[in-house]
């Protein structure tokens, strides 16, 4: 396993050079509105994996590639109702997650496959293999 390398990188929320406890603090709930996500190179394919637990992958999330990107969509609606003697209560959470993630050069978008197990989204970018890259000195011209 190896880190992946993004040719184009994707903006991420601002952390302002907080520690990771601190920056929590200003996000939503559960991290609502970002989805969590690790990604990795694994042979020939980039490897997306996304925390999703609770969720019934057919209905609440879309996995789409568009302008270059693969889109995760998700939704989590959870609600809970307890009676006794005492009276009744009702809890509900929800929200939505989304994450963009750029194709790697040379990915194309109808090899891009997901698939959900034990609350775990897993998506796989095939990636050709790339030549390593190779540098060279430019002369400069006087004029």
């Amino acid at each position: 396993m190896t880190l992946a390398h993004r040719d184009r990188h994707v903006p991420e929320w601002p952390s302002f050079g907080w520690p990771e406890r601190w920056r929590r603090l200003f996000e939503l709930e559960g991290g609502q509105g970002w989805l969590r996500v690790e990604e990795f190179r694994e042979s020939d394919a980039l490897v997306v994996r996304a925390e999703l637990p609770d969720i019934d992958p057919d209905k609440d999330v879309e996995v789409t590639t568009e302008d270059g990107a693969v889109h995760i969509h998700a939704r989590r609606e959870r609600k809970t109702e307890h009676e006794d003697k005492r009276g009744y209560r009702s809890e509900f959470r929800y929200g939505e997650f989304e994450r963009e993630i750029a194709l790697p050069r040379g990915a194309t978008a109808k090899d891009v496959t997901a698939n959900y197990s034990d609350g775990i989204l897993e998506v796989r970018i095939p990636c050709p293999e790339m030549a390593e890259a190779t540098s060279a000195k430019v002369p400069i011209s006087h004029t």
